[in-house]
């Protein structure tokens, strides 16, 4: 297995042999189930479906879905994530995954949604200097000149402005976990991970480690 899902609990602190103040993430990541084993037979590429167990079993689930939840012989659950595996994996519908897949001082990724922080200006969502903040100068927060007076006459695509900030699905590389709880299923990895507390993330071993 390439990876698991799980939540983000927090961030905290630990101390390693040497004194080290070592900034972590908490997450709880999984139980999982194996809902799904693609092939490239069937399904046209080799992946892995699983499950996130969480305490509570969701209340509404749609026929389709519980129907796939049956034909798998295993508990619905609320969120469902892909990872794609090596054509000889032996992972079959109903297997658990746990935190046990991963060791100390492992890299892993952490995929997650960011924080939203709804319709932002140019010098929050970007960046911009601003104008000059002097009495008088009327030009203070505002982008500037965005294109030319005569040719080409429009704005070119892809000009950074103003807009929606943050809410995207980003990817933390190349984390380090220190520690692995088991017996609570938690994972500490060095670094910060995109996404508020509590939010669903995806943990896989690090592509590019």
């Amino acid at each position: 297995m390439n990876g698991i899902v799980g939540k983000k609990i927090g961030m905290t602190q630990i101390y390693s042999e040497d004194g080290e103040a070592v900034p972590v993430t908490v997450l709880q990541a999984g139980p999982c189930v194996v809902v799904q084993r693609k092939t490239s037979e069937t399904d046209g590429y080799d992946a892995v479906q699983v499950g996130w167990v969480e305490a509570r079993a969701p209340r509404k689930v749609t026929k389709p879905r519980r129907g796939h939840f049956a034909k798998a012989g295993v508990d619905p659950t609320r969120k469902l994530v892909e990872f794609r595996c090596a054509a000889d994996d032996e992972a079959k519908p109903g297997d658990e995954v746990r935190v046990s897949i991963f060791e100390v001082d492992e890299y892993v990724d952490v995929v997650g949604t960011s924080k939203g922080k709804g319709f932002q200006g140019v010098m929050k969502r970007h960046g911009f200097a601003g104008g000059r903040a002097t009495h008088g100068s009327m030009f203070h927060r505002a982008p500037g000149s965005i294109g030319q007076s005569a040719y080409p006459s429009r704005v070119f695509p892809g000009m950074r402005a103003t807009g929606q900030m943050g809410n995207k699905r980003i990817t933390a590389k190349n984390l380090q976990v220190v520690r692995i709880d088991q017996d609570n299923n938690l994972l500490f990895v060095r670094g910060t991970v995109p996404g508020a507390r509590n939010s669903v993330v995806q943990i896989q071993r690090a592509k590019k480690g």
